[in-house]
C-alpha cells in the first residue's frame, strides 16, 4: 500500500463572518469566507466553491487522461461545473454535482459526437474525487461538443 499526503494551512481571523486564507505548498494562497449565499461577507472563496473546484479539476484530468488513452484530440477542453446546496432541518448538504464539459473539435476529427458524450460520462464515473463523493453527492454530466 502506498499513501500520499497532501496537504494545506488555514488561517482565520474572526467570528464566522470573519475571513481567512488557505496557503497551498506551491506557493498558491485563497482568502476564504462564509458564502454571500449563506449571509456571509463573501470574500475570496468558500468550502462550497472549494469543494466544486477539487471535483471539477479531478474531472478534467480524468477527461483529459481518457481522451489521451483513446489517441483522441481536441482542441479544447473546458468545464463548467455547478453544485446544488440544500438546507434541510437547519443543516446544510451537497445534493448535486453537475459537469457540463465542452469539447472544441476540427471538422476532421474521427471522435462523434455520441463518442465524445460517452467518454464525458464514463470519465466522471472514473474520477477519484466522484467516486470519493458519490455516496452522498449525485452527480450528471451535460457534454456539448463545438466543431472550430
Amino acid at each position: 500500500m502506498t499513501s500520499i499526503l497532501f496537504s494545506v494551512q488555514g488561517s482565520w481571523q474572526g467570528d464566522r463572518n470573519g475571513k481567512g486564507k488557505i496557503c497551498l505548498g506551491n506557493d498558491l494562497s485563497i482568502e476564504v469566507s462564509a458564502p454571500s449565499e449563506l449571509d456571509g461577507p463573501g470574500i475570496g472563496s468558500n468550502p462550497e466553491q472549494l469543494l466544486i473546484s477539487s471535483s471539477n479539476n479531478c474531472y478534467m484530468i480524468t477527461l483529459a487522461a481518457m481522451l489521451s488513452n483513446r489517441k483522441i484530440e481536441v482542441e479544447k477542453l473546458e468545464v463548467h461545473s455547478e453544485c446544488v446546496v440544500e438546507k434541510i432541518d437547519g443543516k446544510l448538504h451537497f445534493k448535486q454535482i453537475t459537469h457540463k464539459p465542452v469539447f472544441y473539435i476540427t471538422a476532421d476529427t474521427e471522435a462523434t459526437q455520441e463518442k465524445l458524450n460517452e467518454i464525458a460520462v464514463r470519465a466522471e464515473k472514473a474520477c477519484f474525487i466522484s467516486q470519493t463523493l458519490r455516496n452522498s453527492v449525485e452527480f450528471s454530466v451535460e457534454p456539448n461538443v463545438v466543431t472550430v
